[in-house]
């Protein structure tokens, strides 16, 4: 079947079956590859994208789901926020293998933007759908820190 979707800023026409994950429509169709495949569970964060400003995991989400929606991947995040937490994560160091990272900056920006002030506590908390298996959690938290100084 055929699903229409915006897809960082571009309306985008893609071929795929129902049930289809949107996370390999995404990296196979669209070559977005800032997503990735982890457990495939909707349990470690690292294909976590935005669905109409809200981040979900694209393992979990099915192109139909997806039909007719805006779909942000980490590539896609060109605004204010998203550049502010980018330099943020880079200004920590937090990358370490970076496998994760695209779905750990989705989060932090999704945090952001509903909470522009969040305490330690907060961000630990709503930082923890996304697993780091280098453990830069401590550096994560710097840099949600950061980026929330400096939005």
């Amino acid at each position: 079947m055929r699903y229409e979707m915006t897809v960082n800023g571009k309306k985008v026409s893609v071929d795929a079956e129902p049930n289809a994950p949107l996370l390999w429509v995404l990296r196979e169709q669209l070559k977005l590859t800032g997503p990735k495949f982890g457990c495939g569970m909707g349990q470690c964060g690292a294909c976590m994208i935005m669905q109409d400003g809200k981040r979900a995991f694209s393992c979990q989400t099915t192109v139909e789901r997806a039909a007719g929606h805006r779909i942000t991947t980490v590539e896609g995040l060109n605004g204010r926020l998203g550049k502010t937490v980018k330099k943020a994560w880079l200004a920590e160091r937090v990358p370490q293998c970076g496998y994760c990272q695209s779905g750990q900056i989705i989060s932090a920006v999704d945090l952001l933007s509903n909470n522009k002030h969040p305490t330690r506590e907060q961000i630990k908390d709503y930082m923890s759908t996304n697993l780091c298996r280098c453990g830069t959690y401590v550096r994560i938290v710097r840099a949600v820190e950061r980026a929330a100084k400096e939005a």
